[in-house]
């Protein structure tokens, strides 16, 4: 099957490929859609707190269709793309969602939970980094050559790390919650159907994926581009629809404060959760090229300390000079990804 569908993937003229490409991007983002819609009106059935919800189901909800294509990724032998979606999506979240949301409206800030919170989302983009490093070489020189790896213990330790940061955001959820969840009446018909979709959702978010990677890797052949740019571009661009959706969806509506928590729990989650999965599942664990520490690297740092310079200096609210700060470090960190290839 997987066979087939590769030289069906081969044989399509460029522009039938990236059609498929723009529609399975579509689809990972519809059905991710639906898993958070879903997942969240099964939460409000059951009583779970809504701070709760935003903080652990949404996020990881927004987060899994870049966890499927890497962890797919991974064990099809693309490590790059694996590692360069997860890398991609952060600066895609903070930059172009993030600058997008504070365009439409200011972004108003609880500033207690978001210098906590983004402190975790920059030291996990450092500590990504970090365990790339090849520090069995005898000189870091050599990563700007021979790239480093995320060593498949690493992956393991994220994963670990993962569950201790759900396990804090729970407590310091229930801690500062000051409102409580108006717990909706339930039937049996309705949660069963809320469940058949959720499992829709998930579905849609699989199939779409594995059709996503044969796809963009025969893209990226034939345009001459390497997957590593691909995956930190259009790709991670794609995978991060739901963030998109969900981060405009609320500036529009006044609840600017659910964007930025979003989006800061997906970029924590792009390193502990996408990143650790995809090392886990590898005995080889994610080869990190040479391009990541001359390009990938330095850009993901650099939109996240934009992003905190911009808190640092912002009262209240996160305002729209700021998006525009924002959404220009992404216009260019972009640019130079496809001049400098």
């Amino acid at each position: 099957m997987e066979q087939a569908l590769e030289h069906f993937i081969k044989d399509l003229p460029n522009l039938l490929l990236f059609l498929m490409i723009a529609g399975t991007l579509f689809t990972v983002g519809k059905g991710a859609d639906i898993l958070v819609e879903e997942a969240v009106d099964l939460s409000k059935k059951w009583g779970i707190p809504k701070v709760l919800i935003g903080a652990t189901i949404v996020s990881l909800g927004t987060t899994l269709p870049e966890a499927v294509v890497s962890v797919l990724a991974a064990a099809k032998g693309m490590p790059d793309l694996a590692l360069g979606n997860a890398v991609g999506s952060i600066i895609c979240d903070t930059g172009l969602i993030l600058g997008l949301a504070a365009i439409i409206a200011p972004l108003p800030l609880n500033r207690e939970m978001v210098n906590r919170q983004g402190w975790l989302q920059f030291g996990a983009g450092c500590l990504l980094i970090i365990s790339c490093l090849p520090f069995s070489s005898l000189s870091l020189k050599t990563i700007f050559e021979e790239g480093g790896q995320l060593p498949r213990s690493f992956g393991f330790i994220f994963l670990i790390l993962l569950a201790c940061y759900l396990w804090f955001t729970i407590r310091w959820s229930k801690s500062s919650e000051i409102e409580t969840n108006e717990q909706e009446t339930d039937n049996d018909s309705s949660t069963i159907l809320a469940l058949i979709k959720l499992v829709f959702g998930i579905a849609l978010v699989v199939v779409s994926s594995w059709i996503l990677i044969p796809a963009v890797r025969e893209a990226a052949e034939r345009i001459n581009v390497p997957q590593s740019i691909i995956a930190a571009t259009l790709v991670a661009f794609g995978t991060s629809l739901p963030e998109l959706v969900t981060a405009i969806t609320a500036a529009r509506k006044g609840h600017g404060e659910l964007a930025i928590g979003n989006v800061i729990g997906a970029d924590i989650l792009n390193v502990l959760f996408v990143a650790g999965a995809a090392a886990a599942i590898t005995s080889g664990g994610l080869m990190a090229p040479p391009q990541f520490f001359k390009l990938l690297f330095p850009a993901m740092l650099f939109i996240l300390l934009v992003f905190r310079i911009g808190i640092f200096f912002s009262g209240a609210a996160f305002k729209r000079p700021f998006g525009f700060v924002l959404l220009s470090a992404y216009i260019i960190v972009t640019t130079f990804s496809y001049i400098f290839k």
